[in-house]
């Protein structure tokens, strides 16, 4: 029987539950990340640092609307996440490219930024667990966090694709791979159940940025050589499809779970 306390505490949760559907979404977009941060940096020729600006005006804007949400909304909650992955993309991009620290530095630089953000977030809120996302300021730390481990994403996936020696299908696979041990031992462990989330939220990132890289780039660097804008497209609609479609609900109740 659901009580008016359950309805108050679900109405707080303004974040997805962490469902197998949650997961495919989260690795399309995170693809529609890479193509559609290339697609203004690469193919209309307009660099990193501009795509940034672009990019980064709308995801500050969905992160204010989504903080001052009533509730969850699934289209409001997914357009914020595709916002973060395209400027995370051109962000890291610019790191590792314009300045000139190369994939090594810039995925080193950007995982001291995650780990440095999740520190912070631990300390002010005592948790880093996404059921717990229950005041704008819990929120605020979420999205500031999800952005950075976005950029770390796309410094990982580069590297490992392009100076790795692993090519694009091989980036993949090895994230591809690290996805999996993660959802073996959420199976069949005890892990923690947090830091699996947040590692598994960071693999998503290279997975589908190799993706995203074999689809647009030349045939002779191992890529399909497929429209950036046409598949930003076709990968956005695949995702608003899969939204519409799949179950949505906001995540469990707050406090219903250790604090960790």
């Amino acid at each position: 029987m659901t009580t008016d306390r359950d309805i108050a505490t679900d109405t707080l949760s303004k974040v997805p539950a962490v469902t197998l559907g949650f997961w495919i979404v989260k690795i399309l977009a995170t693809t529609l990340g890479e193509t559609g941060g290339d697609t203004l940096s690469m193919t209309f020729n307009l660099g990193y640092l501009v795509s940034t600006a672009i990019f980064v005006v709308p995801l500050v804007a969905l992160v204010i609307w989504q903080v001052r949400a009533a509730k969850f909304r699934p289209a409001l909650y997914w357009a914020t996440i595709i916002a973060s992955t395209t400027a995370g993309t051109t962000m890291a991009d610019f790191a590792t490219r314009s300045i000139g620290i190369g994939y090594p530095g810039g995925a080193s630089l950007l995982l001291a930024l995650v780990l440095l953000s999740l520190l912070v977030w631990h300390r002010a809120m005592g948790t880093v667990s996404v059921n717990r996302i229950d005041s704008p300021r819990a929120e605020t730390f979420y999205w500031i966090t999800i952005t950075f481990s976005q950029t770390l994403g796309t410094a990982l996936g580069d590297w490992a694709a392009d100076t790795g020696g692993l090519g694009y299908l091989g980036g993949a696979a090895l994230f591809g791979g690290g996805l999996a041990i993660l959802a073996l031992l959420y199976l069949t462990t005890s892990a923690n159940r947090v830091a699996l989330f947040w590692a598994a939220f960071v693999l998503t990132r290279p997975l589908g940025a190799t993706v995203g890289d074999f689809l647009d780039k030349p045939v002779a660097k191992g890529g399909l050589a497929l429209s950036r804008p046409i598949a930003s497209l076709v990968l956005l609609a695949a995702v608003a499809l899969l939204v519409w479609l799949i179950p949505q609900r906001a995540g469990s109740h707050p406090g219903g779970e250790a604090r960790a």
